[in-house]
């Protein structure tokens, strides 16, 4: 395994660290419970649709084309009108799923140890693409300010991963060559190709690498204690 030296190392947050998609898909099971109107649908219908629709979304919102709110509003008006139900309950829903949302944060397996050493051997950050009160949210939780020097939220930025925009502001704050800065994150897209681009060198999370990430990632790894003997950290 190929030695990293880097001078600064930025982790994504959500899936990475956190895990984001098990919070998700447990927060909308707990939505399917919470209204009877989901009598004859399946919590596995709920969240097939939910994350078809919320995926497009999201590509839109990061082109530009729609702003947060719509965001957050279409995600469940749109559900509920491709499952039959009532599109005017898209806003009680969305409040009452963020609220079990966030009971379910929790850290990925490995990842809160293995974090806890590399922050006490270099210097680290955050960067991610979530909305910047809910991740500031997290952020506090799980006391990442304490350990962090620079905090990244997109939204703060103006332009969402892979936009270089985020990667050179991120690398300002650094205060060190792009080249000695390392970048840990689960996404292809947002992470491996932004941060390639970027001249960082990419240590991809990933359990389905792609022949591509070969090329651009320094390290492809699923066990963060891969990622620890990589940067010499016992």
């Amino acid at each position: 395994m190929s030695q990293l030296n880097p001078k600064f190392i930025y982790f994504d947050l959500d899936d990475t660290l956190l895990d984001h998609k098990k919070a998700e898909e447990a927060g909308l099971r707990d939505v399917h419970k919470h209204f009877e109107m989901f009598n004859g649908i399946s919590d596995v219908q709920l969240l097939d649709t939910y994350h078809h629709i919320n995926k497009g979304l999201w590509g839109e919102y990061g082109r530009g084309q729609i702003d947060r709110h719509e965001l957050h509003r279409r995600r469940f008006q749109e559900t509920f009108r491709d499952l039959g139900l009532d599109e005017k309950m898209h806003e009680e829903a969305g409040k009452v799923y963020m609220n079990y949302y966030r009971n379910h944060w929790e850290w990925l397996d490995g990842a809160e140890k293995s974090y806890q050493k590399i922050s006490d051997n270099f210097d680290v950050g955050i960067i991610t693409n979530g909305f910047s009160e809910t991740q500031k949210l997290k952020i506090d939780q799980f006391k990442l300010r304490e350990t962090t020097r620079n905090i990244v939220i997109s939204e703060e930025v103006g332009e969402m991963k892979p936009h270089p925009k985020v990667f050179d502001h991120a690398t300002e704050l650094a205060g060190v060559n792009r080249e000695d800065i390392l970048y840990v994150g689960d996404s292809f897209a947002s992470d491996v190709v932004g941060g390639a681009k970027a001249n960082w060198k990419v240590a991809w999370y990933t359990q389905n690498p792609v022949e591509q990430g070969y090329k651009l990632a320094s390290l492809i790894f699923d066990d963060f204690n891969d990622l620890l003997k990589s940067l010499n950290i016992d």
